[in-house]
This record gives structure tokens, C-alpha cells and sequence, in this order.
């Protein structure tokens, strides 16, 4: 687990630089300030969650792609496309919807960084340790902040 969080941080590090003019390292508040399923087609956890089937087409793809090229400056189209997805700023495991608003285009070095942490926070609350609104407030502040990854995910591996 150290070598991931000396990993988390030499990326966080070399994605600073060259990350401000080509591609966002966390998505726009006002652009992607996330969404919740409202429409699920199952509950899942004790808590009984809103959950939606993973439902993006290529159209909204491009979309949120264009969006934050031409609103934000950035250069993802100019990138390969094979090194990005489109995230779920809410994790679809925690209830995030696939709304515009939680939508957003997200390097492959960032998401190497927060998807460990979404599995687990997902973990948690399967397990009935962490709530949802617990966890969406966790997962949305490590992707704005990614250099706090490596301690957010060593705190929520101890629940």
C-alpha cells in the first residue's frame, strides 16, 4: 500500500505542469457540480441507494469533451482519446447519476489515481460502514484535491 501512495504522488506531482493548458485534473464546478440517479432501476446497500445502469452515448460523450475544451480552454480533443474516460463526478456505485451535471472528461493519470479510492468507498458501504452522503462527500473532495488521495484512502481503508 506505500508504493501505491508514493505512485499517487509522483503522478499528482507530473500532472501538475503539464495537465494546466491540455486537459482538467478534476472536473468544473460549474460544468460537472454532480448529480444523483433519480430514475434507478435497482436499490442497492443497507441503505437502500438510488442506483442507475451506466447509461453515457456518444453524443453526450463528445459533448462534455467540447464543453470543457471550449468553456475551459483545455485541449482533450487534441489528445488520444484512448487516454481518457468519461467519469461520473458521483460514482454511479454511490447513486451518481448519468446527467450532464456529473459528467466530465477525466485523464487516464487522474483516474489512476481516484478509482482505487471509489472501489473501496464503495466497499464501505456495502458493508454498511460509510454512508452515502458520507462517501460522496469523500469521493468529491479527493478529485478536486488529488494530492490528498493517498491519506483520504488510507483513512476510509481503516473503517
Amino acid at each position: 500500500m506505500k508504493n501505491l501512495f508514493v505512485l499517487c504522488a509522483i503522478l499528482v506531482v507530473s500532472l501538475s505542469s503539464f495537465a494546466q493548458d491540455n486537459y482538467p485534473v478534476g472536473p468544473d464546478q460549474n460544468l460537472t457540480p454532480g448529480a444523483l440517479c433519480n430514475r434507478p432501476t435497482e436499490h442497492r446497500y443497507p441503505e437502500q441507494i438510488n442506483y442507475c445502469e451506466r447509461n453515457v452515448d456518444t453524443q453526450t460523450k463528445k459533448g462534455r469533451f467540447a464543453a470543457y475544451d471550449q468553456q475551459l480552454g483545455f485541449h482533450t480533443r487534441q489528445m488520444n482519446r484512448q487516454d481518457f474516460k468519461i467519469d461520473h463526478y458521483i460514482p454511479l456505485c454511490m447513486g451518481g447519476s448519468n446527467d450532464i451535471k456529473n459528467l466530465w472528461p477525466q485523464y487516464k493519470e487522474v483516474y489512476e489515481i481516484t478509482d482505487p479510492l471509489e472501489g473501496l468507498l464503495c466497499e464501505k458501504m456495502a458493508q454498511g460502514k460509510l454512508l452515502q452522503k458520507d462517501a460522496i462527500q469523500i469521493i468529491m473532495r479527493a478529485k478536486n484535491n488529488l494530492s490528498e488521495v493517498p491519506a483520504i484512502f488510507a483513512r476510509v481503508q481503516d473503517l
